[in-house]
């Protein structure tokens, strides 16, 4: 095990599960108390097995005052569960993707040996953009979820404390993620690049507008990283071809016509509530290491579901697949690691003596 005292970071994304798309689809509202029950459930699972000090952020929409409340009122109590202490970050906040890109960077200054994270696709690729190697325990609370794990918090806190005091083997309780890069290669943009876990797509739309991708018939094109059969989200159409696991070597890339009849039909669930319809030309392997080239000369890109960039005049963009994307945890894997070896007996015997 680790020598030293570990540290957890927590990012709770205070506006996953709350964007416009409850208002075009029948998506559910993930409330700020939940989130905020979440954070209390991850601290009970870290503190059992001997995490002590746990960073996360401010918020102005109330996530972080019930986090406050709750340790509070557990202190009052007598601190009879074993909560780490927890510290919020003295950043500004600007109620922007900003705040999860510095609070990110904030942690991974400070050494922390874990971030969990909650929060939908686009939270998710937010912290993957600057955790470097540091590894993510992934919790759902978005609304396309293809990336993050559906899972109980509590369980997930047991799972990121087994990791962040070193009981479970790097090799054993993490995962290596593929991810997409897209970068400019002309234009006024050159240079400029981005990264998408799960699936880039590019537009018809000209304009960002509302980010979110819901239409079928502005899709032009695919890139995926994985399909899983069960996916919500744009992954869902590759998935309705041809699934691709997380752990395949490959990624997918496919083409789509704007209208019928041209191309194959293929329905998919492209949001909570949604099936839409979209008529595929192509559809070919995206190996790793394969450079693709763009061909759309207007239009949007959407990472991970929302709509980021505007494709000006005379800009070039170019795809390829790597591994070189976030480390995740294995929650199960990591459980049944433990209790092969009875950790989770030996760690609380230790603790209560």
């Amino acid at each position: 095990m680790s020598s030293t005292v570990p540290v957890v970071g927590i990012i709770a994304n205070p506006a996953s599960g709350r964007d416009i798309r409850r208002l075009t689809t029948h998506a559910s509202v993930f409330p700020t108390a939940e989130k905020a029950n979440m954070v209390v459930r991850l601290l009970a699972g870290l503190g059992a097995l001997g995490v002590r000090r746990v960073l996360t952020l401010r918020d102005k929409t109330g996530v972080a005052a019930l986090v406050l409340r709750a340790v509070q009122t557990q202190a009052a109590l007598g601190g009879r569960e074993r909560w780490p202490q927890v510290e919020f970050a003295d950043l500004p906040m600007t109620q922007s993707v900003a705040d999860t890109h510095a609070g990110v960077a904030y942690m991974v200054e400070r050494g922390v040996s874990l971030i969990a994270v909650l929060g939908g696709d686009g939270t998710h690729r937010a912290v993957a953009m600057h955790c470097r190697d540091v590894p993510l325990l992934t919790l759902s609370t978005g609304t396309n979820n293809s990336f993050p794990d559906l899972r109980e918090a509590t369980v997930a806190g047991l799972a990121g404390a087994l990791v962040a005091i070193g009981a479970v083997p790097p090799d054993t309780a993490l995962s290596r993620n593929k991810r997409l890069v897209v970068r400019c290669v002309s234009g006024r943009k050159r240079g400029h690049e981005e990264i998408a876990l799960v699936d880039l797509c590019v537009s018809r739309q000209r304009f960002v507008g509302a980010r979110a991708v819901s239409d079928p018939s502005d899709i032009h094109a695919l890139f995926l990283t994985f399909a899983a059969a069960d996916a919500i989200g744009l992954s869902s159409i590759g998935a309705a071809w041809a699934p691709v696991a997380r752990t395949a070597p490959h990624g997918l890339q496919m083409t789509f016509a704007d209208a019928p009849p041209a191309g194959v039909p293929l329905v998919a669930p492209i949001a909570p509530g949604q099936i839409g319809t979209v008529w595929m030309t192509d559809c070919e392997r995206l190996e790793v290491g394969q450079q693709v080239m763009l061909d759309a000369v207007y239009g949007t890109l959407a990472f991970d579901g929302e709509r980021e960039i505007e494709i000006e005049k005379g800009e070039t963009y170019v795809v390829s697949l790597d591994w070189e994307g976030p480390l995740t945890v294995d929650v199960e894997r990591t459980l049944r690691f433990s209790a092969a070896r009875q950790f989770l007996r030996e760690r609380a015997a230790a603790l209560f003596n």
